[in-house]
């Protein structure tokens, strides 16, 4: 988290529909063999938990099913920013971005709940692309066994939001302005749109 709280936000909805439409993330524990860290795809329950499965095999696993504590980051979009999109050129370059940190305790879930995180992913995911959508009943029994007989499911009590939204909030409204145009000139449509919109 940025320690200037220019950069913060107490936006839950915000929070939420960043887990939303990233869907992916990391997630780091310390772990009798040092610090690990985990990539996966997330779901948010809406009422203070995040779900996410790992490979039965990661290096997490085994200690995240005891109960451990967590840190998950969803990356949100990020851009260098130049100095020549300022007013002033005497200056020096930054980096705009959009990051949330979730801390708190991990549970593993039953069964159940991992067959209801799974469907949940799919049925989200699959709805973002055109044309008829995949299902899960189109995996035969031996596959998707195979999928359970490989995987974890897990539960992060969220205990501490921490989210980062640093949009060059600390210039003026010409320079966000030029900002954004530079990022969106440069490929960065999403981050521009956030300068413009959440940084006004």
């Amino acid at each position: 988290m940025h320690p200037n709280p220019l950069y913060r936000t107490n936006d839950r909805a915000l929070c939420e529909s960043l887990i939303d439409a990233i869907g992916f993330g990391l997630v780091f524990a310390t772990t009798p063999d040092g610090p690990r860290v985990a990539h996966t795809p997330l779901l948010s329950t809406t009422d203070g938990a995040v779900q996410f499965h790992l490979a039965r095999g990661n290096a997490l696993t085994r200690h995240l099913a005891a109960g451990a504590d967590a840190l998950i980051v969803v990356n949100g979009p990020d851009a260098y920013v130049s100095p020549r999109w300022y007013t002033n050129r005497d200056t020096v370059p930054t980096w705009d971005y959009i990051a949330l940190e979730l801390e708190g305790r991990v549970r593993s879930m039953a069964d159940e709940g991992l067959e209801a995180f799974l469907h949940a992913a799919i049925a989200k995911h699959e709805g973002r692309l055109d044309g008829a959508p995949w299902r899960a009943e189109e995996s035969s029994e031996k596959v998707w066994s195979g999928l359970f007989r490989g995987i974890v499911g897990f539960e992060l009590e969220v205990l501490a939001w921490r989210p980062t939204l640093k949009l060059s909030q600390n210039k003026s409204a010409e320079d966000r302005t030029r900002i954004a145009d530079g990022l969106e000139a440069a490929g960065h449509a999403a981050l521009a749109h956030l300068v413009r919109e959440i940084a006004a």
